[in-house]
């Protein structure tokens, strides 16, 4: 009889996987049928909960996404907030994601959530009323389950964005301990589990609007200072306290200053939120004595633009809300023009106009997949995976069929690269996740020591990455009317 009862409950739990595998393959088959106007975008793959409860004020099911790699196996991870809590899902397989944890938040109908990431650590905050907490979560344990190692409001209770860089997270009008802040900078370095105050930016300058989001690139913070405009400052580690560096407060269609991002070569993409449809920047922050608007640029309709995200120097992915995901050719910072839409919520309106709430559509993007693959989401559809190489101007250069091998990947030190001799390869570059080139080498063969032999037909070049930092990086080799990228991944043992 034990035996019975058994063999009726694995039958049972086989069949409810079985049903849960359909109707997830019946939701993703479902969105692939929706009509998504797009232009040199296409969807790979898309993810939404239909239990997923509306907050009542806007609708609004999801908000910010991330994106995390493990850097042990190479598989790939969203990581989107939704009102009741933060979905962990695997988009190893674009075509079908899998959530692999769900980690509840102490309140629902949240309207914002948002996310980053410190090697194996999750950071998420949000800035709902309380009862609220800041989250940090161990994701290590993935693809099984991530593992919560703090749920608090000792170090802030309420946070508006947060942005790591370095081993330092800054945050965007956290609430705490300390009360309000406009922004303040916590170190991750001794203990990434349990953030410890340095500075809030009130301490050095007072009188000061709140920063509602900041780009931070070695310790020198772009921020959206709300209505006051474009602040630029520096975090002095050894003084332990902000630079005020520059600031722009009075520029063509002005608005509640929101977010930025910013290419390494120095042009600052803004967006101002609020009124609804404002033009985006195009910002000259070269020299932060004279910082200068050099093109403002829209979508074609007037819907309003929310977060930008540059890629390299000559892209920028823009979650457009109502316009879904836009992207712009910033390669010349005074002539913008579009490569690409992809529209997450195409039925709320048209050209003509959008009728009801204007906070609908995509809230955020993420581009730092070593896949390459986007990941952006809207507030009312979920989680899209989309491929934009075309919009960045990449498909023409992509070969499909791979030549070159790495290995060992994972490595911890030297790895070496092989490629047949037919490939005339002229140079070889080493990318980090952020867009940075951390090593670049010629390899035409007079310039550069190769190593092959007749048997394999095959050449090989190899590089020492022991001092790189632990993580993901890409090895891109280019030639004569051809490119490849492989995905290198950087260990410490």
């Amino acid at each position: 009889m034990k035996n019975s009862i058994q063999g009726h409950k694995k039958a049972l739990i086989m069949t409810l996987i079985l049903f849960s595998f359909l109707m997830i393959i019946g939701n993703f088959n479902k969105a692939k049928a929706q009509n998504f106007p797009a232009q040199n975008v296409s969807l790979l793959g898309r993810w939404f909960d239909s239990t997923v409860v509306s907050e009542p004020q806007h609708g609004i099911k999801y908000n910010g996404v991330f994106g995390w790699t493990n850097p042990g196996d190479g598989r790939e991870y969203a990581i989107i907030g939704s009102t009741a809590g933060t979905y962990f899902i695997e988009v190893t397989n674009p075509s079908l994601p899998v959530v692999r944890d769900f980690v509840g938040g102490r309140r629902d109908s949240c309207v914002w959530r948002e996310i980053h990431t410190y090697q194996n650590f999750c950071y998420m905050v949000s800035d709902d009323g309380l009862p609220n907490s800041f989250q940090i979560v161990d994701l290590s344990p993935l693809p099984d389950s991530v593992h919560v190692v703090h749920d608090s409001t000792n170090i802030m209770s309420r946070c508006h964005t947060i942005f790591v860089d370095g081993d330092k997270l800054y945050a965007g009008i956290p609430k705490g301990p300390f009360g309000q802040s406009s922004m303040a900078v916590f170190s991750l370095k001794n203990n990434p589990a349990s953030p410890f105050l340095l500075r809030r930016l009130e301490e050095d300058y007072t009188g000061i609007d709140a920063t509602h989001d900041m780009f931070v690139r070695h310790d020198t913070i772009y921020a959206s200072m709300s209505n006051s405009g474009y602040f630029v400052y520096r975090f002095d580690t050894l003084l332990n306290k902000f630079l005020l560096l520059g600031s722009l407060t009075s520029y063509p269609f002005k608005g509640y200053n929101h977010s930025s991002s910013v290419t390494e070569s120095g042009i600052s993409i803004m967006c101002d939120e609020v009124p609804s449809g404002l033009q985006v920047k195009a910002v000259d922050v070269n020299d932060l004595s004279d910082i200068t608007v050099t093109d403002t640029f829209k979508s074609n309709t007037g819907a309003t633009p929310h977060n930008p995200y540059v890629v390299g120097n000559n892209r920028v992915v823009i979650a457009y809300y109502q316009d879904g995901v836009q992207i712009f050719d910033i390669s010349d910072p005074s002539n913008i023009t579009r490569s690409g839409y992809f529209d997450t919520r195409p039925e709320i309106g048209d050209n003509n106009g959008y009728p009801g709430d204007p906070y609908q559509g995509c809230w955020g993007a993420f581009t730092g997949l070593p896949s390459g693959n986007l990941l952006a989401s809207d507030m009312q559809n979920g989680l899209f995976i989309l491929n934009i190489n075309a919009a960045l101007g990449m498909d023409e250069n992509i070969q499909t069929k791979s030549f070159s091998f790495i290995y060992p990947n994972p490595n911890t030190g030297k790895f070496s690269i092989l490629w047949k001799k037919e490939r005339e390869i002229s140079s070889l570059k080493i990318i980090s996740v952020l867009g940075s080139i951390v090593f670049s080498k010629s390899m035409i063969e007079n310039n550069c020591d190769l190593s092959g032999d007749s048997i394999s037909g095959n050449f090989q070049y190899s590089v020492d990455v022991s001092d790189f930092p632990e993580g993901i990086y890409f090895v891109l080799l280019s030639g004569m009317n051809f490119t490849e990228v492989k995905k290198l991944v950087k260990t410490n043992g």
